[in-house]
């Protein structure tokens, strides 16, 4: 049990980490009122959970502490459907509907593709 808390901890702060440089990085190459580093952070997430959750469904003999680290802890605190649901909300609040409608559609409809892409690519 305290395998798994540390290996999620770990992966929990390198995946924070790598959230804030890329949305960071992003913002600086692409300033504007789309949230598109929250969408490419959501997609990024949503194709590595597909690779890793076919990895293991290909090869259940892999560490279950490394899919704890991974799935748990780095792509959970990387993927940041919290600051999505914010982004879209904010978006609302200062009147940008179609926008805000935009961003929802092509967030959830990329993400899902981005899963299956991921899935495909372990089969």
């Amino acid at each position: 049990m305290i395998q798994s808390l540390l290996v999620i901890a770990l992966g929990g702060a390198l995946g924070a980490m790598a959230r804030f440089g890329l949305g960071q990085g992003v913002a600086t190459l692409w300033p504007g009122a789309f949230p598109l580093g929250t969408l490419l952070i959501n997609l990024l997430g949503c194709l590595a959970i597909g690779v890793l959750y076919g990895a293991w469904l290909n090869r259940p003999e892999l560490s279950p502490l490394l899919q704890q680290g991974l799935m748990i802890g780095f792509l959970g605190a990387f993927t940041t459907f919290s600051t999505f649901s914010l982004d879209a909300w904010r978006l609302l609040e200062t009147g940008q509907s179609l926008l805000a409608l935009g961003y929802v559609l092509l967030s959830v409809c990329l993400c899902l593709i981005a899963t299956w892409a991921g899935l495909m690519l372990t089969r």
